[in-house]
């Protein structure tokens, strides 16, 4: 079993994952058919990362015949994949998908933001979803005043545009 730290190349700098192959050709055969993809996004354009080689050997050994068992890291799935690390890639798949439907569910209203947040907090202005953005002192101050808000990196919701 051959472990490679991979890297989609999705929005700006992609996300890291790794893959499980039998082998290194097993990985190229699969890269090439497009069989490879990120399992947070979905690209199937795919770099492996330079890395030590690791050799699951023993977790073979120590798996029951048929079923998953323990390996290296602990516990593995019915595939020999470590279950903390599908669980990881699994909530990580999650989180950018909820992020997604936020940036999907609201209104770009700019670099207005911090006004506009007042106005509808202060129920001027009709309540809904809004994004834009703030600078660190008008998020510190909006928090301040009990206005509902989630900072996020500006990087981040480009990305998911």
């Amino acid at each position: 079993m051959k472990v490679l730290n991979l890297r989609c190349r999705d929005g700006q700098g992609g996300h890291a994952f790794e893959g499980w192959f039998a082998s290194e050709d097993a990985f190229r055969e699969q890269l090439a058919r497009g069989l490879v993809s990120c399992p947070v996004c979905g690209d199937t354009d795919v770099a492996k990362l330079p890395s030590a080689p690791r050799l699951n050997l023993a977790s073979a050994r120590e798996r029951a015949p048929g079923g998953p068992g323990p390996g290296p890291g602990g516990l593995t799935d019915a595939d020999g994949k470590p279950q903390a690390a599908v669980d990881l890639a699994r909530r990580e798949a999650a989180w950018w998908q909820a992020a997604r439907e936020a940036v999907r569910n609201t209104e770009d209203v700019g670099p207005g933001f911090a006004r506009e947040a007042r106005r509808i907090h202060h129920g001027e202005a009709e309540e809904r979803a809004i994004r834009g953005q703030a600078s660190a002192d008008e998020v510190r101050q909006l928090l301040e005043e009990g206005v509902a808000i989630l900072p996020l990196p500006g990087a981040l919701t480009e990305t998911l545009q």
